[in-house]
């Protein structure tokens, strides 16, 4: 084993294997020597103690780690609290537990290792040559690790302040929309020259630069329909075209209905304004999603779905808002922010929820600049070494709590009920327990906030009804917030009933599943009434409004416009 250290600028991530196994040490270290070597630093170790050490040195050196796996089974018994020690090591590094295949005894003690989360994978011994399912595995978890640390190759490069509101927006809905970014912190090294190179001196923030284009488009504080139309997202529509149905919202409810619209032979456009994904998206792992065992982030498991609505001939238009909808003799008609009007058969509102906002001034101010709504994916890397309070008791505030871990110094999840039983999965709770540098505090809510220097410096936390000038002050570099669920439907007619809360009522008056009290407009996932808030159950709805759009459609035959 021989590791490289100095010019740490241009040095290979480290994938660690360690095991005292001899046998599953040969196979799995020739794999990923074979497969890996040319991109990475494979490093074996035969011992957990040369491996502890290895990785101590490598933070020492400031090398990142990408992936680090253990053996556990019958010839290795200590591949699981290895790990779970790493962990504290190399927070943002994936952890993967490797098994021989049919050694079932094993398999209680690995998948509670999994649900508590000191190892994030299942990895089968590859027992034959080029084991794609071994690799694919690998690859999936490499994949989210780059995506996490932001590295790679620079489709747009964006130079802006780190705690600018308008910069955090960007990077997240790039981000989630998996496009590449690089981002250059104005007053850098690299900014500067990036400026220079565009012959830009002083400009208002932020710049970007669309590389990718020919020749390269520079945009200096643009609106997002100027990025939308340097994009090429969007065709033109002919005046007169009409489409089967258009979905308001690309969340998992949305992009489903896509899905099976399209590839059912639906004229299909899809209208998202900010990034595919919705809430579910800005998850960093689902774990309870069917048929991905190892988990899966919302940002790949909305491009997945994404790409495939795509391929059946969706149209798209982002970074474009929804105004209205209406009606235009026998169609409906849906106004957008650039003007536009799309005209359709059917509508399908999927507009899922936003967070609800805390309404406390201090904090309201600061939002962007160390107060964020959601957006911890995007936002983790710059909250390395600081004190990280989440707000919620949902799987989602779970999540970001789990996420954040890996680079804050410490999170606390602040919940202001007594218990996350009723509102938290089992495995994020354990896995929340599991976790050192995770603490939970309940009947706590955040009642003001200070800022040093234009951030957010600390928070006061209190109990609701604590009276004005009391509470507790503590430091903060961050605070993410993520409770309630307040309905995306502001734009909708009147006509459209809503319940109290404003979720769209569906069903109702002899009206079809799903169908609202407007003929032909549905409404799936997180905005409709009594919808069960999970990503499994919003895809079933997307799914299940084709079918009764279908009798919708054949009811009402191919109109034409009146106008």
């Amino acid at each position: 084993m021989r590791l490289r250290e100095a010019d740490m600028g241009d040095v290979d991530p480290v994938l660690l294997l360690a095991t005292t196994d001899e046998a599953s040490r040969d196979v799995l270290g020739s794999e990923l020597r074979s497969r890996y070597g040319g991109d990475y630093e494979v490093v074996v170790c035969a011992t957990y103690e040369h491996a502890r050490a290895v990785l101590e040195g490598l933070r020492r050196w400031g090398r990142q780690v990408a992936l680090v796996i253990a053996c556990y089974g019958r010839g290795d018994r200590g591949g699981i609290d290895f790990l779970r020690r790493a962990y504290s090591l190399h927070p943002s590094a994936k952890r993967a537990v490797a098994v021989v295949w049919g050694d079932f005894g094993s398999g209680r003690e690995v998948f509670s290792a999994i649900g508590h989360g000191h190892a994030e994978l299942l990895l089968l011994r590859p027992e034959r040559r080029r084991d794609e399912e071994f690799h694919g595995a690998i690859t999936d978890a490499l994949d989210d690790w780059h995506l996490a640390q932001g590295i790679g190759f620079e489709a747009v490069r964006m130079i802006g302040e780190q705690r600018d509101e308008r910069t955090h927006t960007l990077r997240d809905q790039f981000g989630r929309n998996h496009i590449p970014v690089g981002f250059h912190q104005v007053g850098t090294e690299s900014a500067n020259r990036l400026l220079a190179g565009l012959g830009l001196t002083d400009p208002e923030l932020p710049v970007l630069q669309l590389a990718f284009t020919d020749p390269p488009t520079t945009l200096v504080a643009p609106t997002d329909l100027e990025i939308a139309d340097a994009f090429g997202l969007m065709a033109p529509v002919a005046p007169d075209h009409v489409y089967d149905v258009v979905v308001v919202g690309a969340g998992p409810s949305g992009l489903a209905a896509a899905v099976y619209a399209s590839s059912e032979g639906l004229s299909t456009m899809v209208v998202e304004q900010s990034a595919v994904g919705g809430q579910a998206g800005t998850s960093s792992l689902i774990r309870n999603y069917p048929g991905f065992s190892r988990g899966v982030s919302g940002a790949h498991l909305a491009y997945r779905s994404f790409q495939q609505a795509w391929s059946f001939g969706t149209e798209f238009s982002f970074l474009r808002e929804v105004q209205a909808l209406g009606t235009e003799g026998d169609l409906h008609t849906v106004s957008m922010s650039d003007g536009s009007v799309f005209r359709t058969r059917s509508v399908v509102v999927a507009t899922g929820v936003d967070y609800r906002r805390l309404g406390v001034p201090a904090l309201e101010a600061l939002v962007g600049r160390g107060v964020f709504y959601g957006a911890a994916v995007a936002e983790a890397p710059s909250m390395t070494g600081t004190e990280v309070y989440v707000i919620g008791g949902g799987n989602s505030a779970g999540q970001a709590a789990l996420h954040l871990a890996r680079y804050a110094r410490h999170v606390t999840l602040l919940v202001r009920g007594a218990s996350l039983a009723a509102s938290m999965s089992e495995y994020l709770i354990a896995q929340l327990d599991a976790t050192r540098n995770v603490g939970i505090r309940y009947g706590t809510s955040v009642l003001d906030g200070r800022e040093e220097d234009g951030c957010l410096a600390a928070l006061t936390l209190g109990e609701q009804h604590t009276g004005p000038g009391g509470g507790e002050e503590v430091p903060a570099g961050g605070l993410f917030v993520l409770i309630g669920s307040v309905p995306r439907t502001q734009w909708l007619p009147e006509e459209i009933v809503r319940d109290q809360a404003g979720f769209i009522v569906t069903g109702q008056d002899g009206r079809l599943p799903l169908e609202t009290s407007m003929p032909g407009v549905f409404a799936v996932g997180d905005v409709r009434a009594g919808s069960i808030k999970r990503v499994a159950t919003a895809v079933g709805d997307g799914a299940t409004v084709i079918a009764t759009l279908h009798g919708y459609l054949s009811a009402h035959p191919r109109a034409t416009s009146t106008a």
